[in-house]
């Protein structure tokens, strides 16, 4: 039965295991063995010289002191007895007997000195063997020392190559069969689906690699049944794609056209050969056109000569995101017709407004010469429909002015006489040109200028026209004896202007879109306008390099304003 990757596992570390307390029981093994050798020594011979050495002491006692000698004749008859019992040497044996026949022959009254050196010489000669056995032993635990630490080097360094061996083969057994998978994925990434895994084994591998067969073949089934129609729906792409009156050019992630419609390639000037699947660096490199596209990051439209015509065209960046990464495909839009009738728009605006102009301006003469005490008196009811009159033609007046100022804006005619105006001064003359309505409605002017102004650089009729149609506006949606404050003040180093009313005020929804063409305030029927002053007054202030703004709240009034750079 083939063995799981856990059961191998759970066999390579109980080998290891096992490995470990056999280097280790062999280890303690010798240790003890060399221990014991040593004790012995110690036992054996070591306590023989002690008893020869107390026997030695006790024997000149006895010398010494004859009459009075018996206490040292049975301390040596203890220690002899003790040695009787450990005589552990060959010879030690008899020069032990002889010791206790000369012992013997002393005790019973033979106290000549030959007695006391026959005696003498038995206990050296006892001494002198077990310190022979010493040194004997003692070299003999030596050899036995230097044979076991032989012997436990040996161990330690078998159990290292035993375990070296193990720890590089085992491992192997686990990876090979990893390292053949990843090899295997790494060849179905690149759509390799033929490529195979072969493996012996019956484990978890093995079934991982019958599974990844399996899969391989599915997948080589599924490219081959949508082969077909992958290429159907490339063809039908391309076939959109050539079908798109905008000039598109698809570029993936990694900066490559992807594909340019034949409008495109007219555009650019290229063949698709030369362009698709070649890098975008390499087409910027020969290509002016596409260099500009790519480029460019504004939307603005512009031009190209094309067969001796200016055309115009509009660029989109349309962005495609795929994973972490983003496509993109570049919408090129022919708007000349578009601009053709924007140009004939203004040109038509500009031209009734300049005809309407003249018969309008000979109507308010009129209207002031019926005015005329010297003509005739004119009755009340007569007075009222002049007034009403005038009203209206005042009112056209003004639309058609605005008309001719858009019309000029539109058509880049808009002529600046920049120069270094006085804050002070514009306010002025601001002041005196709506001062006449602000005393029809009770208005109240208050003005919070700051000292020492520098002057600004704009157009002094254009800046004056602006804050004329701010204070007008502000007059016109003042109550009846109202409050309107004019600021002056630096700020961010330029020069701001704010015209502030205590008027019905501004919706948020509408305050961003104000300044559009055309835009109006929903629900104020009766006091609309053309909606075009205020984005006049955006244009020329942007013309000379400022910005309008306003700020608005339902009820609470509106303030609006502008800066200019000092």
């Amino acid at each position: 039965m083939a063995l799981s990757i856990k059961n191998k596992i759970r066999l390579g570390t109980l080998f290891l295991f096992l490995l470990l307390v056999l280097s280790g029981g062999l280890s303690i093994y010798y240790l003890i063995r060399l221990k014991t050798g040593t004790a012995n020594i110690i036992k054996d011979n070591y306590e023989t010289l002690e008893y020869g050495h107390d026997m030695q002491r006790q024997l000149d006692s006895i010398h010494l002191n004859s009459r009075s000698a018996t206490p040292n004749i049975l301390r040596f008859d203890s220690s002899l007895k003790k040695q009787e019992n450990n005589v552990t040497e060959p010879v030690e044996g008899e020069a032990t007997r002889l010791i206790r026949q000369s012992f013997d022959k002393l005790v019973q009254g033979d106290t000549s000195e030959i007695s006391y050196d026959s005696v003498r010489g038995s206990i050296q000669r006892v001494l002198i063997l077990n310190m022979k056995a010493i040194e004997r032993k003692n070299t003999a635990a030596q050899q036995s020392a230097e044979s076991i630490s032989s012997i436990l080097i040996m161990i330690v360094v078998v159990t290292f190559l035993i375990g070296l061996t193990f720890s590089f083969n085992f491992p192997r057994i686990l990876v090979a069969p990893i390292e053949k998978l990843t090899e295997a994925i790494k060849e179905i990434s690149r759509k390799n689906y033929k490529h195979k895994i072969h493996l012996d084994n019956k484990d978890e591998f093995g079934q991982l690699a019958d599974a990844f067969n399996v899969m391989t073949e599915r997948l080589e089934e599924f490219e081959n049944s949508n082969l077909n129609k992958i290429i159907f729906e490339k063809t039908r792409a391309e076939a959109v794609i050539n079908s798109l009156k905008d000039a598109s050019i698809g570029i993936d992630k990694t900066d490559t056209i992807l594909f340019a419609n034949q409008q495109a390639l007219q555009l650019l000037g290229t063949k698709a050969g030369d362009t698709v699947g070649k890098p975008v660096s390499e087409l910027s490199a020969k290509n002016d056109l596409f260099r500009f596209l790519i480029a460019d990051e504004s939307n603005n439209p512009f031009k190209i000569v094309l067969d001796n015509k200016e055309n115009f065209y509009v660029k989109e960046v349309i962005a495609v995101p795929q994973g972490d990464a983003t496509n993109k495909v570049i919408v090129v839009k022919n708007i000349t017709s578009f601009k053709e009738l924007d140009v004939a728009k203004t040109n038509f605006i500009a031209t009734i407004s300049h005809e309407l102009k003249t018969p309008l301006a000979s109507s308010d003469f009129g209207l002031k010469l019926l005015e005329d005490n010297r003509i005739g008196e004119l009755t009340k009811e007569q007075k009222e429909l002049v007034e009403q009159l005038k009203t209206d033609n005042q009112r056209m007046l003004k639309i058609l002015s605005e008309l001719l100022n858009m019309s000029q804006v539109e058509a880049g005619k808009m002529q600046l006489n920049i120069q270094l105006v006085s804050p002070y001064q514009i306010i002025e003359n601001s002041i005196n040109a709506v001062s006449s309505n602000s005393r029809e409605r009770s208005i109240h002017m208050d003005q919070q200028i700051e000292a020492n102004l520098p002057d600004v650089k704009a157009d002094p009729d254009k800046i004056s026209w602006v804050l004329n149609n701010f204070l007008t506006n502000a007059i016109k949606y003042s109550p009846e004896g109202g409050t309107i404050l004019i600021s002056v003040m630096r700020a961010d180093g330029r020069i701001s202007f704010a015209v502030s009313d205590h008027g019905p005020g501004i919706d948020q929804v509408y305050t961003d879109r104000i300044f559009e063409r055309y835009f109006q305030i929903p629900g104020r029927s009766d006091k609309k306008g053309s909606g075009i002053g205020l984005a006049i007054c955006r244009e020329f202030i942007e013309a000379m390099g400022g910005r309008t703004w306003v700020k608005s709240q339902p009820g609470e009034g509106s303030t609006f304003g502008f800066d200019l750079n000092i």
